[in-house]
């Protein structure tokens, strides 16, 4: 797994082993995964969501603790994912990188907890699983408009977004932050110590 410029992000590239028959690749091993992220993924929830063209999902973030941590992978079609650095007090705080996922290359992404996720697809029918450490709690769900102009996300120019009404009313990332809604660098990294601690 490589780690990406957000800390708290990685994303792992599959070898794909390719005959006639088609294909096989692993997109996920506990040893590799416990090796670079120095934690182990405790499975809670499975999801499976189904996209065409543009749909844009996110940015959506739990309140830490205990958050939702995601390993997500596109298995048809093709979605650029997006990780948003929403941790107040971070290095990185208000940077975003994206990965494109799709079923050729099969890579995959992990979110640490306190993490903003997002992904816009860019075929039909678009399909991303992704595991999760915790369970949905709406209660403890926020989300960033990701279309706000300061946060400046590049989404493809040429697909027009689409998005549900809850995330076109979402808070631009300056007024989650006035409202309080965002988690600080130290408590999600005071919450990583202990994942890392009871990994041990």
């Amino acid at each position: 797994m490589r780690q990406l410029g957000i800390s708290g992000a990685w994303v792992h590239e599959p070898k794909v082993f390719q005959d006639s028959r088609g294909s096989f690749h692993e997109w996920f091993r506990e040893a590799d995964f416990a090796a670079a992220t120095g934690r182990s993924l405790t499975l809670a929830q499975a999801n499976c969501s189904v996209s065409e063209r543009g749909t844009l999902r996110g940015v959506h973030f739990a309140d830490v603790p205990p958050s939702q941590a995601k390993y997500v992978k596109c298995v048809r079609g093709a979605v650029l994912d997006v990780v948003v650095d929403i941790r107040v007090g971070s290095p990185t705080f208000g940077r975003w990188e994206g990965v494109q996922l799709d079923d050729q290359e099969h890579a995959a992404i992990f979110l640490s907890e306190g993490l903003g996720h997002a992904f816009m697809a860019l075929t039909d029918d678009a399909t991303v699983v992704y595991l999760c450490s915790e369970g949905y709690a709406p209660t403890r769900e926020h989300g960033i408009n990701p279309l706000d102009p300061e946060l400046g996300i590049s989404w493809p120019s040429d697909i027009e977004p689409l998005l549900s009404d809850k995330d076109r009313g979402a808070p631009t990332l300056r007024e989650a932050a006035e409202q309080g809604l965002l988690p600080s660098f130290e408590a999600c990294q005071s919450f990583q110590r202990e994942l890392r601690a009871a990994t041990r």
